[in-house]
C-alpha cells in the first residue's frame, strides 16, 4: 500500500476498481462500462498503478445524501436510474461506483496525497432523482460519510466536468452543509474555446480556495474536450495541462486529492471510445508524474 507521509513519493497510484462497478448495456453514455475500459487502458500502458478491491457503500450510506424512498426504489429496480432505465445490472453496480469514490478518498487522506476512482455518474443526482447518466451523487455520499466518520472537517469538490453540477449544488442546500463543503463547478461559467486560457490561468486559485479542506474530490471529466458532442472548449493539450495544474497545486499545498473520470462521450465511426480513453490516460499520466516514483511524461 501507499506511504503515509505526504512528502514521500508513491511507488504506485492507488486505483479502487472492481468488476462489480461495471454495467454493460447500450447507451449514448459509455459511463456504466467505462471503468473496465479505462483500467485496462492504464494497465496496457504499463502505468504504475495498484488495483485495490473495496466494499460498496451501503443503502444507509446512500441515504445520507438521498431520500430513502429514492434509494430503495432505484436499488430494487422500481424507479428509473440516471440512465432512464430500471436494469438490474445498473442497480447492482451503483453501490460500487459510489464505493470507489469513498474508498479513494479514504486512501488519499490516509496516504496524504492521491488516489483514483475510475467511476462516473455523480453530479446531476439530486435528493429524490437522477438524470444526465447520474443516479446517486457519489461526491456527496463520500463527503457525508467521511464527515460522519470524523475523518474530515471540510471537503472540497472540484468539478471540472463540462456540465454544471446542479445535483451537488442542490444536495448541499438540501442538507444545509454549506459551512463545511467548498464546491466549485466549472460548468457554471465555462463553455467556449475563447475561455480556455482564463480557465487554465485560474486553476491554481481554485485549488488554493480549498487549502483548508482535508481532501479534494476532483472530477476530471473528459467531456470538456473540444470534439466531445456534449463538450467543446479545451484541446487535448489543454486538458492535460488542466490535470497537471490540479495535481501540482494540490501536492504543493499538501491537500490529499481523490479523483474520478466523470463525463466523456466521443465515439469513432465504429462506436469505440478511444478518444475518451486517451484523455483519461493523460489524466493518469499527469497524476503519476506529480506523485509517483517515475517521470511519466518522459515515458508515455
Amino acid at each position: 500500500m501507499s506511504e503515509t507521509n505526504n512528502t514521500s513519493v508513491l511507488r504506485q497510484i492507488p486505483v479502487f476498481y472492481t468488476p462489480k462497478m461495471v454495467a454493460n448495456f447500450d447507451s449514448f453514455s459509455p459511463s456504466a462500462g467505462k471503468p473496465a475500459r479505462v483500467v485496462g487502458a492504464w494497465q496496457r500502458l504499463g502505468l504504475p498503478i495498484e488495483i485495490i478491491d473495496f466494499e460498496g457503500v451501503t443503502a444507509t450510506q446512500l441515504m445520507m445524501a438521498h431520500s430513502p424512498d429514492y434509494v430503495y426504489g432505484v436499488l430494487s429496480c422500481v424507479i428509473n436510474n440516471g440512465f432512464r432505465n430500471k436494469l438490474p445490472e445498473v442497480a447492482a453496480s451503483l453501490r460500487y461506483t459510489s464505493g470507489s469514490m469513498l474508498a479513494a478518498a479514504r486512501e488519499a487522506i490516509r496516504n496524504g496525497q492521491v488516489a483514483a476512482a475510475p467511476c462516473s455518474g455523480f453530479h446531476h443526482a439530486k435528493f429524490t432523482s437522477g438524470h444526465g447518466f447520474c443516479t446517486f451523487n457519489g461526491l456527496m455520499v463520500t463527503a457525508m460519510v467521511l464527515k460522519e466518520e470524523g475523518q474530515v472537517n471540510r471537503v472540497g469538490i472540484l468539478d471540472f466536468d463540462m456540465h454544471y453540477g446542479d445535483g451537488t449544488v442542490a444536495l448541499i442546500k438540501q442538507h444545509h452543509i454549506e459551512s463545511w463543503i467548498e464546491h466549485y463547478t466549472a460548468g457554471r461559467e465555462y463553455e467556449s474555446a475563447g475561455q480556455a486560457d482564463d480557465f487554465l490561468s485560474r486553476i491554481r486559485e481554485r485549488v488554493e480556495e480549498m487549502r483548508d479542506c482535508d481532501v479534494i474530490l476532483y472530477q476530471a471529466g473528459a467531456d470538456p474536450h473540444i470534439h466531445d458532442p456534449l463538450g467543446g472548449f479545451l484541446t487535448t493539450e489543454q486538458m492535460r495541462e488542466r490535470d497537471r495544474l490540479v495535481f501540482e497545486a494540490a501536492k504543493s499545498l499538501g491537500i490529499p486529492i481523490a479523483w474520478n473520470l466523470a463525463g466523456g462521450y466521443q465515439e469513432d465511426k465504429s462506436g469505440g471510445i478511444q478518444a475518451v480513453l486517451d484523455i483519461h490516460n493523460n489524466t493518469m499520466i499527469e497524476c503519476v508524474a506529480a506523485y509517483a516514483i517515475c517521470d511519466a511524461r518522459t515515458i508515455y
